[in-house]
């Protein structure tokens, strides 16, 4: 099949890859933000082979379609000018490694890069829950939390490009382990991880051992999808686990709400699926616990409108700027 023709007044396609631990999806996407096609892959865990495998997938989608340029949503940390990776805790890239140019060079496109929350949030910004807001957070929590604050429009990197890390915010000072090396971290505690730990600690309290997901958290075989569907079952243990996994997100929030006074925060991530669980007692707890409570306006606390597919459709969008 031949490549799409494209008008002279049409604006391209672009491609967003959303590059994970475990497996890398891209999206070709229009300028209103429609995914028209996408594949997935398992994502190679050395960095030659991951270059070849997006350059091979490009390929593909390139005999379908007229593709003006690459944007690729990565899971960690980049340069200001988003042209190295500095460090990707699940990817192959380490120190400065020039993922752009490589990718150029192999690709023969323009290639965007961009922190995969960033990416989710512009593509909330421009085709969802988050058009028309000045000042908001695009806050995702899934195995961690990753999040982002924009202001009029643009993305706010910080100095050195790594801003901002509220899962790592210190919330309980001598507690849990955090892979990052500290402890008490909030991602410790309002994380789709932290909620397994968070069972096990409601379970270990005692007055549980009758609930279905007992013995299942006693013996660590439940994962945090596991604690949210007994919660919608109703299981007491499940409902408690979810309900102090609410708190710490809206403690979290508050103060979030307390540095940067944003009028929007918006929840994604793979745990916002179950928003419908936590979202109510989260923003109880964030209006409870923010300064100046009763006597200041409140950020808008709502879910995700673009689901998975924000930090693809937001990084072809950015990638777009290119052409």
């Amino acid at each position: 099949m031949l490549p799409e023709t494209r008008r002279a007044d049409a604006a391209p396609l672009t491609i967003g890859f959303d590059i994970g631990g475990t497996n890398t999806r891209a999206g070709v996407v229009t300028a209103a933000g429609e995914i028209i096609d996408s594949r997935s892959i398992e994502t190679p865990h050395d960095a030659d082979e991951l270059t070849a495998s997006i350059t091979r997938l490009v390929a593909e989608v390139r005999r379908d379609h007229d593709i003006a340029a690459v944007g690729a949503a990565i899971a960690g940390f980049l340069d200001p000018a988003c042209e190295k990776v500095r460090f990707a805790p699940h990817l192959p890239w380490r120190n400065d490694a020039p993922v752009k140019a490589m990718l150029e060079d192999a690709i023969g496109l323009p290639v965007r890069l961009e922190h995969d929350a960033n990416s989710a949030a512009w593509g909330e910004y421009k085709f969802g829950a988050a058009k028309n807001a000045e000042t908001w957070v695009f806050f995702a929590v899934g195995t961690g939390i990753g999040a982002t604050l924009m202001h009029r429009g643009e993305i706010y990197r910080g100095a050195f490009g790594t801003a901002p890390e509220f899962g790592h915010l210190t919330v309980v000072p001598g507690g849990r382990v955090c892979s990052c090396g500290k402890h008490g971290c909030l991602e410790r505690y309002a994380s789709g991880t932290a909620l397994v730990d968070t069972a096990v600690e409601v379970a270990s309290a005692g007055g549980y051992k009758a609930c279905g997901l007992y013995r299942k958290v006693v013996d660590k075989r439940a994962n945090g999808h596991d604690v949210m569907a007994a919660a919608r079952s109703g299981d007491a243990l499940g409902r408690a686990a979810v309900d102090t996994f609410a708190d710490w997100l809206g403690q979290g929030l508050s103060i979030v709400a307390d540095v940067l006074d944003p009028e929007l925060i918006v929840l994604g991530g793979g745990v916002s699926d179950d928003a419908d669980l936590f979202i109510d007692r989260a923003r109880g707890a964030m209006t409870r616990d923010i300064v100046g409570a009763g006597y200041r306006p409140l950020p808008t606390l709502i879910r995700t409108e673009l689901g998975p597919e924000a930090g693809m459709i937001g990084v072809a969008d950015l990638a777009r700027k290119l052409v």
